[in-house]
């Protein structure tokens, strides 16, 4: 029976939900439900992870250093994550989480820019998995490429990352296949759900070799929200795959996300960001922008995806917008 990793980033993925306003006490109680849950990997911080917080990007509710403080003191089995985005996070930031107790680093780059996680995987001290954002924006050889180039640093696994919901099975299946054969490390799969396909890619991924899925309970996360954790568990486990988890205490780690924030659809802007291959965390702001300047947001969506902007870049919508009106 193959073992899959569960890596949980509700309380990371989860804070672009709900702008980055997860508050203390849900950090202390989904943390206390994911240790009895059995779950592997707990990721918490800002949607972007470690040193994030910004006018920019939106300003977190709790700061950093509180938010692993509190999360580690509810942990036993389970391992602390942190998500590090260069640039956004700095090397004292790392060392910041190191000393509230982190043990694991997720170093993530655009799927073309591998070469910029090398000091903070190679610096940080810490267990250090690559992650490859929008990863629906290059080849699988290309991906493959800038994935051994991670693995030369010192990284201990690669996620890809779809970051945008914008790849089908078929391409899944394709990069999966392609990493796994040529990497000496574990592959990892996170997805989103803006085409409605994350629970399936993920599905996929798993059966192309990846040994490790990233998801959020109830799919809470950017856009349309992430795989679905309670339901990859499920599925999981219904064909055969060992997760290790308790399915029972995930389903009842759900009631605390619930009361945050009501069911992800699959929404028009989803899906606008979905086939326009444009970062799910956009879709808040395109919907705001495109109210406040009468433009139509199937137009900006379009625009932003031709020029093919990424994370961080969150100031071109209203360029767009602008140049639209």
């Amino acid at each position: 029976m193959q073992k899959i990793t569960i890596i949980d980033s509700t309380l990371r993925d989860g804070n672009h939900a709900i702008k980055h306003q997860i508050t203390k006490e849900v950090y202390r109680d989904y943390a206390r439900g994911a240790e009895k849950a059995g779950i592997p990997i707990l990721v918490v911080g800002h949607g972007n992870g470690l040193g994030a917080s910004s006018l920019h990007l939106g300003k977190s509710l709790v700061s950093d250093k509180e938010m692993l403080s509190i999360v580690k003191k509810e942990l036993v089995n389970t391992k602390l994550a942190a998500f590090a985005i260069p640039g956004f996070a700095t090397l004292s930031d790392v060392e910041m989480a190191k000393e509230e107790g982190v043990e694991i680093l997720f170093v993530a780059t655009h799927c073309t820019e591998a070469n910029v996680s090398k000091e903070y995987i190679r610096r940080s001290g810490l267990k250090c998995y690559g992650a490859l954002m929008m990863s629906h924006m290059e080849s699988a050889y290309k991906l493959l490429e800038q994935a051994k180039l991670m693995e030369s640093y010192g990284a201990v696994g690669i996620f890809l990352m779809d970051s945008a919901g914008a790849s089908l099975p078929n391409e899944v299946k394709l990069k999966v296949s392609v990493l796994v054969e040529g990497l000496h490390i574990p592959v990892g799969f996170h997805a989103h759900n803006n085409l409605g396909m994350a629970v399936a890619n993920s599905l996929t991924a798993a059966g192309r070799g990846a040994t490790m899925l990233d998801a959020t309970t109830r799919g809470f996360g950017a856009g349309a929200g992430n795989a679905q954790l309670e339901v990859l568990v499920a599925l999981l486990n219904k064909i055969g795959y060992e997760t290790g988890t308790s399915l029972k205490e995930l389903l009842k780690n759900t009631e605390i996300i619930e009361k945050l924030k009501g069911p992800q659809l699959v929404s028009p802007l989803s899906i606008m960001s979905g086939l326009n291959g444009v970062f799910s965390g956009f879709v808040p702001h395109v919907e705001r922008i495109s109210k406040e300047y009468k433009v139509d947001p199937w137009d900006i969506f379009t625009e932003l995806g031709r020029r093919k902007v990424v994370a961080g870049q969150e100031d071109q919508i209203l360029e767009v917008a602008l140049s639209l009106s």
